[in-house]
């Protein structure tokens, strides 16, 4: 069975990248695989934009499953397990949330095929691996998708199943993989089921200064822990994105907010009889380092409290790079907490 305990995405590599043969071969190699190794870690993350694995008239690329096979070769070779992650499909992508032209994945019967025939292709190729689990998509966002990401799960999930019984499937919940949605997801079809969500709360601490959130201020310097009144006025700035302030009852940021959050992935996870495992979790470079490690330890403390595997985002560079000079003061005290070495 995979432990899937702790874990480091690869993000970058085959996902939210330049898509080229000379990005493949050189963002990450065996060495960080083995570094990774070293470190104490137990799995990789691996993201994947359906780019890398097939034209956009649907044909396989082999070259680029290519990229994913060595990957998992890397992995095995030490000792890893490796989540393979399809982390943008053809017609959905977390980054066009709301946009119905790009994001219709889930409205279209044609694309809706085509996402299966990709993970019937994946399994094919790697059902063999026993180091491998698949993650059907990384977050899909709009609420109103509940419905039809589950059919499309159910769909897809038979698929596989036809092809490969034993690697572990993984999925998660609408609103960008949110704790509070995972109660949506329906039971399960097979025991080698694994559910996940993704964890940047609060959201202004962890992306403060990201470029890429909306209304989000860009000079203000975000504390942890911080009051709680100080939290709720500046995440409603940030709308949907801002929600778990609304209902908290919480009392103070720190540990019990996060607990409340992630209890809610926890129930649902522990109804439907499945483990639970947090895909993401992490903090901008752009945040002040020793508030980092802070927010890093009540994290991991909740985690551990529940038996949640995780994977950090992210390995290298995306603003969250984990090797990056940011985390020159805090990297081994990070890799000390998460792997005990």
């Amino acid at each position: 069975m995979m432990k899937l305990y702790r874990g480091v995405n690869l993000g970058g590599f085959l996902s939210q990248c330049e898509h080229s043969d000379e990005h493949y071969r050189t963002f990450i190699s065996e060495e960080d695989i083995r570094r990774i190794a070293e470190w104490g870690f137990d799995h990789v993350r691996l993201p994947i934009d359906y780019e890398v694995l097939e034209n956009e008239d649907g044909r396989m690329k082999p070259q680029g499953y290519g990229y994913v096979r060595d990957a998992v070769s890397w992995c095995r070779k030490y000792s890893l397990d490796i989540v393979l992650d399809l982390h943008k499909a053809p017609g959905y992508s977390f980054g066009d949330a709301g946009d119905k032209q790009k994001n219709n994945l889930l409205e279209n019967p044609e694309l809706r095929q085509r996402f299966i025939r990709l993970w019937e292709n994946m399994a094919n190729e790697f059902g063999s691996c026993d180091n491998a689990a698949f993650e059907l998509l990384n977050e899909v966002v709009e609420l109103e998708y509940v419905e039809p990401w589950n059919q499309l799960i159910r769909d897809t999930v038979s698929a596989i199943r036809r092809i490969t019984g034993k690697t572990p499937i993984i999925y998660g919940g609408v609103l960008w993989n949110s704790a509070y949605t995972v109660k949506h997801l329906e039971a399960p079809q097979d025991d080698n089921t694994i559910f996940t969500f993704h964890f940047y709360e609060p959201l202004i601490f962890t992306h403060q200064k990201a470029y890429w959130i909306k209304n989000l201020d860009r000079e203000r310097t975000v504390p942890y822990p911080g009051s709680m009144e100080y939290y709720r006025k500046h995440s409603a700035e940030l709308g949907i994105q801002g929600g778990p302030f609304e209902n908290t009852r919480a009392k103070e940021m720190g540990p019990e907010f996060i607990e409340e959050i992630v209890l809610e992935a926890v129930r649902a996870a522990k109804k439907a009889g499945v483990r639970l495992y947090c895909g993401e979790f992490g903090v901008i470079d752009q945040a002040p380092v020793t508030d980092t490690l802070q927010w890093f330890k009540d994290v991991d403390g909740i985690f551990r409290k529940y038996d949640i595997g995780c994977a950090v985002w992210t390995y290298k560079e995306m603003d969250f790079g984990l090797i990056g000079p940011h985390y020159d003061r805090i990297r081994d005290d990070l890799i000390s907490l998460w792997t005990g070495k």
